[in-house]
């Protein structure tokens, strides 16, 4: 019998009503994300100016989402006010998270081509987003360095528990 490869994934703005499997989703992947409690998660939907989930055909549950910001948001990050504080013109990824089904479908790929559609959209000179440095984060290094990302500094964040690393890619032209 053929192997069937699984349906492409279908992008579409977030909602409330998908705010429990956000959270479920978002909570699985700690502690590359904190911890985000629903009416936290609400409030980001609210403020995001990008929010996107990726869906599976078959089923229409969400594998992942992408929620993103731009530059004046009324957000409380230390993250998105290291950015903030700099002047730059940028859409900042909050978070991107990707559950086991998603990964390596290219789903990811495809949540960040929406983002620098839409900064480009905007004409946003960058896009900004953070990486655990410890703990560790490889493969989101390895995922967003594929992307263009570049590390721009760092930050002690949690009081001092956790490392990032602050990452930009410029606004790629439209082909």
């Amino acid at each position: 019998m053929p192997v069937v490869a699984p349906a492409s994934p279908t992008l579409r703005p977030a909602t409330a009503s998908d705010v429990p499997a956000l959270v479920e989703l978002n909570n699985a992947a700690i502690p590359a994300v904190p911890v985000t409690p629903a009416d936290e998660m609400r409030d980001l939907l609210d403020i995001s100016s990008l929010a996107l989930v990726a869906t599976d055909p078959a089923d229409s549950d969400p594998l992942g989402f992408l929620l993103a910001l731009d530059p004046g948001s009324e957000y409380s990050s230390e993250n998105y006010d290291w950015f903030e504080n700099r002047g730059l013109d940028h859409l900042y990824v909050d978070r991107i998270v990707l559950g086991e089904r998603a990964r390596n479908r290219g789903i990811g790929r495809r949540l960040y081509d929406a983002v620098f559609d839409a900064a480009r959209e905007a004409e946003r000179d960058v896009v900004t987003c953070e990486i655990n440095l410890d703990p560790p984060n490889p493969g989101s290094m390895r995922f967003h360095g594929r992307l263009g990302f570049e590390q721009t500094g760092e930050q002690l964040t949690k009081g001092g528990e956790v490392l990032v690393a602050k990452m930009a890619a410029q606004v790629p032209e439209r082909v």
